[in-house]
């Protein structure tokens, strides 16, 4: 019985790991292999070995861009997890209401980051920009200040239209997290005399305990990879202010044509990215699945 049943807990994880194996193992694997060549991508090919892992790592840009990843990341928590959570705990309510405003928070997930980049581009472009002309209304600024051609605002700006498209995926968890929340907790705390504040400290955010960590590994393992969206707002500028390592693999893969050198982007990035989140589950001790219930 128990080799009839292994047999069909194979079967049924062999389509994962298929899908595994052909879109991220074996692509990892030509990635380690191109690391160790010197190729524009059109001529001929020459195995250098460990020449590109060298010059990345003495490699000033690669330094800079790893450094504004890290920021990216940061910045990225900070503005989407305190609304994302807080936006998704509103909309877990039994008003009417709160699920009419829910479909106009969900509206930047309906758009493509190339759509929301030329569109931010606008809205932020110093001549003729809706924000300036906004802020000029009211008395703020002079009308003409360039948010992404600023070196010192570029990185902030840039996060800030990251959290706007992405918040209201993160709101969705925190609902979806919310709901599952029994009431009777609740209850009880109303019974004992606590108010809506001490209910969501005490109650509401410690039952989203998983739910915030899947929620940061999914913005930080994602802010590894923002490519598009910074492609369009800026293109890495201004000078070197938005360059952050996908960024930069692009332009050494194929600005540059150093194929080589942008495979070891590359294959830093996905490392990142798997340590990053082996290290916040370990940390936060998601990989125990406790009950957040016990002593109900």
């Amino acid at each position: 019985m128990s080799e009839g049943m292994n047999w069909r807990r194979w079967l049924m994880l062999l389509p994962a790991v298929l899908f595994f194996a052909v879109f991220a193992l074996f692509p990892m694997i030509i990635a380690v292999y191109y690391s160790g060549l010197s190729w524009n991508g059109i001529g001929a090919a020459k195995w250098v070995g460990t020449a590109n892992w060298a010059q990345a790592m003495s490699d000033g840009e690669a330094w800079m861009a790893l450094r504004l990843t890290i920021e990216l990341m940061v910045l990225s928590w900070i503005f989407q997890t305190p609304i994302s959570l807080l936006i998704g705990v509103f909309l877990a309510g039994k008003q009417r209401h709160r699920a009419v405003l829910g479909v106009f928070y969900f509206v930047p997930l309906l758009f493509s980051s190339v759509a929301i980049g030329v569109t931010w581009s606008y809205i932020l472009n110093p001549n003729f920009g809706l924000v300036d002309s906004l802020l000029k209304a009211v008395g703020i600024g002079n009308g003409t200040e360039n948010w992404l051609g600023n070196v010192h605002l570029a990185m902030l700006v840039v996060s800030m239209i990251i959290a706007w498209q992405f918040i209201p995926f993160h709101s969705l968890l925190y609902q979806s997290g919310a709901k599952q929340i029994p009431d009777s907790l609740y209850e009880a705390a109303r019974i004992d005399g606590a108010g809506p504040w001490n209910s969501f400290i005490h109650i509401t955010i410690p039952q989203l305990k998983y739910t915030v960590v899947t929620s940061s590994v999914l913005i930080l393992t994602g802010s590894l990879t923002y490519f598009d969206l910074i492609y369009v707002l800026t293109n890495g500028g201004p000078g070197e202010a938005t360059t952050v390592l996908a960024m930069d693999m692009y332009k050494q893969a194929f600005a540059n044509q150093n194929i080589g050198l942008g495979s070891v982007l590359a294959v830093i990035l996905a490392v990142a990215g798997i340590v990053l989140s082996i290290l916040t589950l370990r940390f936060t001790g998601f990989h125990r699945m406790e009950s957040q219930l016990e002593g109900m």
